[in-house]
């Protein structure tokens, strides 16, 4: 898949870069710069993420701003907030400041996650969607190479204070939000836009399946790495390691993922993504060793590529003039779980940390039942094989 100069598909490429390095930064710094500098416990820790996650929970909301913004307009003014928050980070002293400023990192990022989901299923042909997003993996994991990279021979090497590891990070989000409005046309849309919230009877799979995704990703996003710092007291450096090999790896494989999305179809790809899900969850339960953990680690990070199928699915079944109201909505429902898992599993986390993850091995089963109702071959009017709506 040839990518032409200034072309749509390189814009959303160019962006995916400034907002993956300033991202990779925050999270390669996060447990660590909670632990060591904030004092926090797991149950903070599962409070910070769930206040992170109430921009996507609101992520509906972009609707209505593009009432008076254009989508890729607004796709430059999110990628800029992001850095900012991520900025204003390496400010903080105290719980409630640290709150304050993932709050502003994560409205940035979900808004520009929710945009950039919309443009690309308007842009990008159908048959050409799977692999295109598999590059847009990849490139995400390109990036986030360069963040860690960049953590580890900063703070590794040349011991640079926390405070201008999140300068330096924040700045790459914000650089290429402006140079992208620099040197990018304003492309036209294909399809005009629904500027109304959209909530269709015969998208139900879909809507279940984006819930169950963001409920069990919780566990890997907010658990999995913590677990590392807390239980096999991971540092700076070898966090920085971990994610640098894991995005390494994401960079080969994810395009390949996409390729294979396209030639085994939807629902053959997502049932064996869940199937993997459910015994690396109850890996995770019953984990001693760190080297195994961090094949636990890698192994769910590439399942989670997979979720370009859920994707590729909706583009299949939905109305064109529904992508962008549904990129939306479709995120909102992702994080409505997210809002209260991080806290609740905060709490379970101080009496288990395994009963965390068999909860995550569950979610996966779910996921696993729900996949099966997906047609071999979905389209509009042919959107599930059981609980059909007109």
């Amino acid at each position: 898949m040839k990518i032409a100069r200034k072309s749509p598909e390189l814009l959303i490429l160019i962006m995916t870069i400034g907002a993956g390095i300033s991202w990779a930064v925050w999270l390669n710094l996060l447990n660590n710069f909670a632990i060591e500098k904030i004092d926090f416990n797991g149950a903070e820790m599962g409070i910070l993420q769930s206040l992170r996650e109430v921009p996507g929970f609101l992520a509906f909301t972009v609707i209505f701003v593009l009432a008076f913004v254009r989508e890729q307009k607004l796709a430059y003014i999110s990628i800029a907030l992001m850095g900012l928050g991520v900025m204003v980070t390496g400010l903080v002293e105290i719980n409630m400041t640290f709150y304050l400023a993932t709050i502003v990192m994560s409205i940035g990022f979900h808004y520009f996650e929710t945009i950039s989901s919309s443009l690309t299923l308007q842009w990008i042909d159908k048959d050409k969607t799977a692999e295109f997003l598999g590059r847009v993996i990849a490139t995400r994991s390109a990036a986030s190479i360069a963040g860690f990279a960049l953590v580890w021979i900063m703070f590794e090497q040349f011991n640079i204070d926390y405070f201008w590891l999140y300068i330096v990070g924040g700045s790459f989000a914000v650089i290429g939000a402006l140079f992208c409005w620099q040197h990018f046309p304003f492309f036209p849309q294909k399809v005009t836009q629904t500027k109304k919230i959209v909530l269709r009877k015969r998208y139900w799979l879909y809507y279940a399946l984006q819930f169950m995704g963001g409920a069990r990703r919780q566990i890997f996003v907010v658990f999995a790495a913590f677990l590392m710092v807390e239980k096999f007291e991971f540092s700076v450096g070898e966090i920085s390691l971990l994610l640098l090999a894991n995005a390494a790896i994401n960079v080969v494989l994810a395009p390949k993922i996409g390729r294979l999305i396209h030639k085994f179809g939807e629902r053959n790809s997502l049932i064996f993504e869940y199937i993997g899900l459910v015994f690396i969850f109850i890996g995770y339960a019953v984990v001693e060793s760190s080297t195994f953990a961090v094949f636990l680690y890698i192994a769910d990070h590439l399942f989670f590529s997979i979720a370009i199928a859920l994707k590729t699915y909706f583009q299949k079944i939905a109305d064109p003039a529904d992508f962008a109201s549904s990129a939306g909505v479709s995120f909102s429902i992702n994080h409505i779980a997210a809002v209260f898992i991080p806290v609740v599993f905060g709490l379970i986390w101080l009496y288990s940390p395994s009963l965390v993850f068999l909860a995550g091995a569950g979610m996966a089963i779910l996921s696993l039942l729900l996949a099966l109702n997906m047609p071999a071959k979905p389209s509009a009017g042919n959107e599930v094989l059981l609980g059909k709506f007109s």
